[in-house]
């Protein structure tokens, strides 16, 4: 019984590592959209900062979504799919985490 009460923290930790990536994603989401519309400036050095380390985080995962999408004339919605696939994994990883309890 000892090694399954330890699947309880790991499944806990992918699950909010999971959920920390969809918060990464919704900033990186609305920095682009200030950026769009000039309510912020990247001449700003925390600005760009953030919206640097934001665009490396989320960028390799969002790539191949944006290939596989059609273009939705300038709508990106290749961050939502992927919230939505990360939601799924999120609940497949504490189904799986359940059956060990």
């Amino acid at each position: 019984m000892g090694h399954l009460a330890a699947m309880y923290p790991v499944v806990w930790l992918i699950s909010t590592v999971i959920q920390l990536y969809i918060y990464v994603l919704i900033v990186q989401v609305i920095i682009s959209w200030l950026i769009a519309f000039n309510v912020i400036n990247t001449r700003n050095r925390f600005v760009y900062m953030v919206a640097d380390v934001a665009y490396k985080l989320t960028e390799p995962a969002l790539r191949p979504i944006r290939r596989i999408l059609p273009n939705f004339g300038g709508i990106d919605l290749s961050p939502v799919v992927l919230i939505l696939l990360l939601y799924f994994i999120k609940l497949e990883v504490w189904d799986i985490g359940a059956r060990f309890f």
